[in-house]
């Protein structure tokens, strides 16, 4: 089944930056899920295995940041060893199982292609922006095991789906009609689905975010320190929301001097424990 996967996978090989980038529908046999796909950045072959990982931008579940929390990281990762996929995911439009499902599926076919693209099955992870944040977090909770990444780098995500703590927005579009049903609340509320298979964490924020509250991020900071999970988080004074790797970011350095320690240490197959 891997194989026919492989084999109908639609391509598409630009060079950005000096990289190549190969382009894939996420879904070549279900047409009406056509808009979902992953660019694929390939690092400068060394001889050895690269970690990957799987890159959400956010949205607020409504559209894509596709450049600053997409494109302009996977370019860095890559420049860095990572081989760094930019999903493209369908928006839900009140249907809560999709944007999910298309995270599962691009995890299954990054690990299906290990051989193919030189990566290390083990050493795959997830990044995600925003509602992303949201993506990558579920994917980390709430995924089949076998679709959970290896660890995760959440930028002011959102976390919990209560009125007092969540982004309003990202919860309308996710859950629809269904906004108030209290079991799929707690379902998409992560931190309560923290559990022992949740991966290692870092958690990057600005203290003044008025749009996802700090809180979504200290929630699951917490959670994840109830279950002995590697976990740290970072805040910065000032910021706000939605900053990714925008260069007029005013602590854009920092965050990429944090960046470039956590690649180090997990190509060095050291835990991420870099601000507690």
């Amino acid at each position: 089944m891997k194989h026919i996967l492989l084999l109908f996978l639609s391509f598409f090989a630009p060079v950005v930056w000096g990289q190549q980038v190969e382009q894939f529908k996420l879904w070549p046999d279900k047409p009406e899920a056509g808009e979902a796909e992953i660019f694929v950045y390939h690092p400068a072959k060394n001889g050895k295995l690269a970690p990957a990982v799987l890159i959400c931008p956010g949205g607020g579940y409504r559209g894509l940041a596709i450049n600053h929390e997409g494109h302009d990281m996977a370019k860095w990762y890559a420049s860095n060893g990572f081989v760094a996929v930019v999903l493209k995911y369908r928006m839900p439009e009140g249907v809560h199982t999709i944007p999910l499902s298309d995270a599962e599926k691009a995890m299954s076919v990054i690990r299906g292609n290990a051989t193919k693209w030189n990566l290390d099955a083990n050493k795959v992870g997830v990044i995600g922006s925003s509602a992303g944040g949201h993506l990558a977090a579920s994917l980390s909770t709430l995924a089949a095991d076998a679709n959970r990444p290896d660890f995760a780098i959440l930028y002011y995500p959102v976390i919990s789906f209560d009125n007092m703590t969540t982004h309003g927005g990202s919860k309308k579009n996710l859950l629809g009609k269904d906004i108030e049903n209290k079991e799929l609340v707690d379902r998409y509320s992560l931190q309560k689905q923290v559990d022992d298979k949740t991966p290692k964490t870092l958690l990057l924020l600005s203290d003044d975010d008025q749009t996802v509250p700090p809180l979504n991020s200290i929630l699951y900071y917490t959670a994840l320190n109830e279950h002995h999970i590697p976990t740290s988080l970072y805040m910065f004074p000032s910021g706000g929301h939605g900053w990714g790797f925008r260069y007029d970011f005013t602590y854009y350095q920092e965050v990429k001097d944090l960046d470039t320690e956590m690649a180090y240490l997990y190509k060095n197959h050291r835990l991420i424990y870099l601000i507690s």
